[in-house]
């Protein structure tokens, strides 16, 4: 009786300790957690008011600007990029969804904004922003739909005009107001940060004095508790340092009081028979025995799940290594296959899908090619081979694209896998009976999106993703083969049409060469006219500023002359419609689009013209226009010579 009251006595003594010292800390603790509390509500409010309010104002403003500056970007791309459709596609997203979605943001944030005149900018950004919206519908978007849309230069120069008097100017003052929102969220942020800054700094000095407190109280505590804890910590922590360097001592069960250090004994005694069982696992899995039986100490312990993971990694890799390595052994085996088999159609795909099915552990395929037919007839393909397949079947059997399963695959280009297969689909036969497969993969032999056939294995083994990725990988070096054979014995028919075009050729050699000796005498005068106007040309070009166009006014060559008169590089100006060089008065007049006109139909033109140089300069030129006609009297080119009056 004695000793157990001497026993609770000492726990109490050293729980009484504890508790004093705790009580002291819990007291200043909670003194801490009131100030912090207050401090915190005080950050609380500033740091929501940023996060709900300010700070995704700002981040939306921003978005608007760069939204607006996208509109504007896109809309330009589609009057002079006609063909970019990725750029059409973003400007109808933007108009359909992000702005959409942008606006109802920002409206949802603007009731919470501190100035009314930001709330009032806003609604003029949003009433701008909409009527350019418009401006672009109507100006752009319906106008420029179509091929010849681009091609009709009134309808291009009008887009193009919204583009630059009226597009641009007003995303760059909607963008200006946006910038002066910008500038006064940013100015609301910066309060709000420093005003959390003051409240952090508060709260931080609170927490030093109070960390002083703590730290004074502790060593007292500390000092209290150290003479009854500190002998059996020292043999625990001897216990300790000798498992940290990786020896497992032996078990002794030294006696304690049955206070906390008793329970850290009998932790520590649990901890080394764990740590023992733990070595002899480890030891385990080092020899290669994946399947030895090991017990956490419990669900936390870390070592000896960390243990039980590396078993199952390891595991894992070494089923993982199998696997590719049985996939590069197939793979090296079938490629032996089609190098040894590649003259014989019907030889190679018997070898190919008798080889499959064993190399599968599988019991019954087939393999279909497409047949070679002209482009009027609808496209087949036939079973050229097949393993363990009903031969009632392999008769004269064609299957359609889109028929049945294999027609599907042929006609999506992508593994079809059953593993639910219907009780009338196929058979599997032997001589004691017949059954149902477990599963069905069909594969399209496909290479560069061109399918050659297609080939279907069934077994009563459920295909793993690894085989399944092997025959995909297989079906691609097939496919690759009999393009290469068809591709052969095509050559070969092509040789010998050619042998016979040869001979034919051949009689007809000698007529030939007498009508040879005619066009001879006839190109040798042509010769010299064609020298004579190239000699004249070639004066012109050298005094006269010369430039070709095509039937639509596009410039296809220019001279050194005509460029320096005009102030332009030879880059600048290929490929752009004369109007370049036109007034602007000019260039949106009714005789400007009748002048290309007339050209085009076949009618010279010549006159004194203004002409604006890259300067802005504005010259006064003597030109003439000579469309130039093929022997079907269309408009190939139009030439115009010009010189420069001063």
């Amino acid at each position: 009786m004695e000793k157990v009251k001497r026993k609770a006595r000492i726990r109490l003594t050293i729980g009484n300790k504890i508790l004093l010292g705790f009580s002291a800390l819990m007291i200043l603790y909670i003194v801490n957690v009131a100030i912090i509390f207050f401090t915190r509500k005080t950050i609380q409010e500033v740091v929501t008011h940023s996060s709900e309010t300010i700070r995704p104002s700002q981040n939306a403003i921003n978005d608007f600007i760069l939204l607006v500056t996208r509109s504007k970007m896109l809309a330009t791309n589609w009057v002079y990029l006609q063909t970019n459709e990725e750029d059409k596609q973003s400007l109808r997203n933007l108009r359909n969804f992000e702005y959409p979605a942008l606006a109802e943001e920002v409206r949802s944030l603007m009731p919470r904004w501190e100035s009314d005149s930001q709330r009032m900018l806003m609604d003029t950004v949003f009433m701008k922003f909409d009527a350019m919206l418009q401006l672009q519908e109507e100006g752009i978007l319906s106008q420029l739909v179509s091929f010849d849309n681009y091609e009709d230069p009134v309808t291009k120069l009008l887009a193009e005009d919204v583009v630059a008097n009226q597009i641009i100017p007003q995303s760059n003052a909607i963008i200006e107001i946006l910038t002066r929102i910008a500038a006064t969220q940013n100015n609301v942020t910066a309060d709000s940060d420093a005003a959390l800054i003051r409240s952090v700094r508060n709260l931080g000095n609170v927490t030093w004095l109070l960390a002083g407190v703590f730290i004074a109280l502790g060593m007292l505590s500390a000092f209290l508790l150290m003479r009854s804890i500190t002998v059996p910590v020292n043999f625990l922590k001897n216990i300790v340092i000798k498992l940290g360097l990786g020896e497992l001592v032996e078990e002794k069960r030294k006696k304690f009081s049955n206070d906390e250090i008793g329970e850290m004994a009998i932790a520590m005694d649990n901890l080394v028979s764990g740590l023992k069982q733990t070595t002899m696992f480890a030891e385990n899995i080092g020899k290669g025995n994946y399947k030895s039986e090991f017990r956490p100490l419990s669900e936390h312990d870390v070592l000896g799940n960390a243990l039980l993971n590396m078993r199952g990694n390891l595991a894992k890799v070494t089923d993982d290594d199998k696997q590719r390595n049985w996939a590069t052994e197939g793979m090296a085996k079938f490629g032996e296959i089609l190098r040894t088999n590649n003259n014989d159609l019907v030889k190679l795909a018997d070898e190919i899908i008798t080889n499959l099915v064993k190399y599968l552990k599988a019991n019954q395929g087939s393999i279909y090619i497409v047949d070679d037919t002209d482009s009027e007839t609808e496209p087949t393909m036939s079973m050229k081979a097949c393993y363990a397949w009903d031969k009632k079947k392999y008769l004269n059997h064609q299957i359609h694209r889109g028929e049945g399963l294999t027609g599907q695959a042929w006609q999506e280009g992508d593994t079809i896998y059953l593993t639910e297969v219907p009780g009338n689909y196929i058979k599997i036969v032997s001589g004691l009976g017949d059954a149902n497969p477990t599963s069905v993969l069909i594969v399209p032999l496909k290479v560069n999106d061109d399918i050659f056939g297609v080939v279907e294995i069934a077994g009563f083994n459920v295909f793993r993703d690894f085989e399944v990725e092997f025959v995909e990988k297989v079906a691609e070096s097939i496919a690759s083969t009999i393009s290469s054979v068809k591709v052969n014995a095509r050559t070969q028919r092509l040789l010998e049409e050619s042998q016979e075009m040869t001979e034919q050729m051949r009689a007809q050699e000698e007529e030939m060469r007498q009508n040879m000796e005619e066009l001879q005498a006839t190109q040798e005068e042509m010769q010299r006219s064609q020298s004579e106007t190239e000699s004249t040309m070639t004066a012109i070009n050298a005094s006269m500023a010369v430039a070709d166009y095509d039937a639509d006014g596009k410039i296809t060559k220019i001279n050194g002359h005509y460029l320096d008169m005009m102030g332009y590089i030879q880059d600048e100006v290929m490929g752009e419609h004369q109007r370049l060089f036109a007034t602007k008065e000019e260039k949106t007049s009714e005789e400007f689009r009748q002048f290309w006109k007339d050209l085009s139909a076949g009618h010279a033109k010549s006159g004194m013209f203004k002409r604006m140089t890259k300067r802005g300069e504005i010259i006064t030129v003597r030109s003439s226009f000579s469309p130039i006609t093929n022997r079907s009297g269309e408009v190939v080119k139009i030439m115009e010579i010009a010189y420069e009056i001063k």
